[in-house]
């Protein structure tokens, strides 16, 4: 299959800026974005490692049927206590509740993203970065939830924001904090022989 071919239709389904953001960073311009709206409820007593790994699987195969010939690339992202997941913040004291649990500990940040493409066997890549926080104080989190920056994010926050302030250190991929870990993904769209454009 040539390369062509390979680049037609890219289809991202998700709704996500960021995600569309990183992907224009490394070369990939979607045909078509699309959201899925999966139900992203987790189970009862559903590891965040198996939940993101469900998720995201789901959301691809709403696509699959219609947009058979299409390379198609779907994640979730979570952030994760322990076994606990701390989801898409979708309100102000959800977000004050996350702040306080990751207020001076380690989280992991895990993304799943698939890959669908024609003549190519489908594709799962599981990424975790480990995110330390500094002890937020009550000004520094009324003040965050001000900003209003944690609406829709995953644990409360957006690494690109103000919460870079409040973080001491990140081990493992930053992109993948962000929404889509970058190397792995090109290496994924590498083996499928895609081609990058540099239009900049």
């Amino acid at each position: 299959m040539n390369n062509s071919n390979v680049n037609k239709n890219f289809i991202l389904g998700s709704g996500s800026a960021r995600r569309i953001d990183l992907l224009n960073q490394i070369g990939v311009q979607p045909d078509l974005i699309l959201k899925s709206n999966v139900n992203e409820l987790s189970h009862l007593n559903e590891l965040p490692i198996n939940y993101v790994k469900r998720i995201a699987i789901e959301k691809n195969k709403v696509f699959q049927s219609n947009h058979p010939q299409s390379i198609i690339l779907t994640a979730d992202t979570v952030v994760s206590v322990g076994r606990r997941i701390l989801h898409k913040a979708t309100e102000i004291k959800q977000a004050e509740d996350y702040l306080k649990i990751i207020s001076g500990r380690r989280h992991k940040v895990i993304t799943c993203f698939c890959l669908f493409s024609p003549n190519n066997p489908f594709k799962i890549k599981i990424v975790q970065s480990v995110v330390k926080f500094k002890r937020l104080d009550t000004k520094e989190i009324s003040y965050y939830l001000a900003s209003n920056e944690w609406q829709g994010k995953a644990g409360g926050y957006a690494i690109q924001g103000i919460a870079a302030s409040f973080i001491n250190f990140i081990s493992g991929s930053y992109s993948n904090v962000v929404g889509l870990p970058l190397a792995e993904l090109y290496r994924m769209l590498l083996s499928i022989g895609y081609e990058f454009k540099n239009d900049k």
